[in-house]
């Protein structure tokens, strides 16, 4: 007699046929990099190994298939996005040295005026977060916080929080920061698509906080003069124009590849092929980068660019083994036997709100916003055909939905919520309201845009 590959002699189950043994699995090793990372400091890399080792051999795979697995998807993923993760740290490396990153915030003030200061300091933080991390960024940037508020009498909680909020929404939502693209890959989600809609929901999150951050500067008031002096770095050396290339740049040639193929086969399309493809790109930005800052010297970008190298291996590290759990998953049934129970619930069109929740529940837990987007991509990356999000579109949504779950929310386990603190002389109280609460408002805000977007597209 036949018998399939979930069931046993006699009808019973096996022991991957019941949709809630996988999920609770799936739940002991979602809790193990939780309490890994944050009760026993392991290094994310080393939590993520260890849980796709551990889920792979509880789930009835051989050792040699759950080390293959994990080599295998290490080394897809690493490939897809390394050099672009690279890359971009050169980028942000060079536009905090020489100033570059100052000079795109200066610019923006112009353009918006000190008259609007939260609304030109999300603007900034929106700006300059693309291509530098939002604690980098907010280093930066912290000195223009205490100069704004006393030229415009805005309260400094007020300027904090849109800054710090404008950096996050950017940093979670936009690429070539190194979480979307990370969770882009694992995916298999369009780079271009992701970015074009991404900008929209940054710009719900950077509108939505700056009216938060107006309320929250009346309701909880801080003085200017309260503030401890901040160092602040030499002056720019770089004019706006090439302060900006770096960034527009590949923006603009990843986005023409998306938007404009043209026809299969013509010049135009391998051209634009070849040139926006994102590793290029990003080659392209970093080359731009280094080449325009060429007045300091080849010794100062060379440390510059070495030091810049070695906050990407940790990142790239960290994605890769984000890859290879999942590489893990999809070598065992859990995407079909889990895949088709969240299906059977019917959400329709929210089953966008799913990724939000595992990205949010992952963050709020321990703490880091890019360990938060690899991890549920790579446990949700199975899972979306059953859910009805592998289309161009929902892919790229579904990225979206991640990371708004990342930034909800920041609290004392998130470095970025002790720098924005200590930069902005916040007591941890100050920073609850304003960053806690602003951070939880900032993904509400997000998933609700990513929800719009899904019905309007659909």
């Amino acid at each position: 007699m036949h018998e399939d590959s979930n069931s046993q002699p006699g009808g019973e189950a096996t022991w991957f046929g019941s949709a809630i043994t996988p999920l609770v699995l799936l739940l002991l090793t979602v809790a193990f990099i939780v309490f890994a990372t944050t009760r026993w400091r392991l290094p994310p890399f080393l939590a993520l190994i260890l849980g796709a080792l551990g889920f792979g051999l509880a789930s009835g795979l051989s050792a040699a298939d759950t080390l293959a697995a994990i080599t295998g998807g290490l080394g897809k993923t690493v490939g897809g996005i390394g050099i672009i993760i690279a890359c971009g740290c050169i980028i942000g490396a060079v536009l905090e040295h020489t100033g570059g990153a100052r000079v795109m915030a200066d610019v923006v003030l112009g353009w918006v005026g000190k008259t609007r200061a939260v609304l030109a300091m999300g603007l900034t933080g929106g700006v300059v977060s693309v291509p530098v991390f939002c604690d980098s960024g907010y280093v930066v940037l912290a000195p223009l916080v205490r100069s704004l508020a006393k030229k415009s009498g805005q309260s400094v909680g007020a300027l904090a929080v849109a800054l710090s909020m404008g950096l996050y929404a950017t940093h979670c939502l936009v690429p070539p920061t190194p979480g979307p693209v990370a969770a882009a890959a694992a995916v298999a989600a369009d780079l271009g698509r992701v970015m074009g809609y991404g900008l929209l929901v940054a710009g719900a999150v950077i509108g939505v906080t700056g009216l938060f951050a107006v309320w929250a500067g009346r309701r909880w008031p801080i003085e200017a003069a309260s503030m401890e002096a901040a160092s602040t770095d030499a002056a720019p050396s770089l004019g706006k124009v090439a302060a900006f290339a770096p960034l527009l740049v590949p923006v603009l040639l990843i986005a023409g590849r998306s938007f404009f193929p043209g026809e299969d086969g013509s010049v135009w399309q391998v051209w634009i092929g070849t040139l926006g493809d994102p590793n290029m790109a990003l080659i392209i930005g970093a080359l731009l980068a280094l080449g325009l800052a060429r007045s300091h010297g080849a010794a100062t970008l060379g440390n510059w660019s070495g030091d810049s190298l070695k906050t990407a291996g940790s990142i790239v590290l960290v994605t890769g083994a984000g890859g290879a759990l999942g590489a893990v998953l999809r070598a065992t049934p859990l995407a079909d036997v889990i895949g088709s129970t969240l299906a059977s619930l019917d959400l329709g069109g929210f089953n966008i709100v799913l990724p939000f929740l595992v990205a949010a529940g992952l963050k709020t837990a321990q703490g880091s916003s890019t360990v938060a987007i690899v991890t549920t991509a790579s446990l949700l990356a199975p899972l979306l055909p059953g859910l009805g999000l592998d289309s161009a579109n929902g892919l790229a949504l579904t990225v979206l939905a991640i990371g708004a779950g990342s930034m909800t929310v920041s609290h004392v386990n998130d470095s970025y919520f002790w720098v924005i603190t200590q930069l902005s002389n916040l007591t941890v109280g100050q920073g609850y309201r304003l960053v806690t609460l602003g951070s939880g408002i900032a993904g509400l805000t997000a998933i609700l845009a990513v929800l719009v977007l899904r019905f309007l597209l659909a």
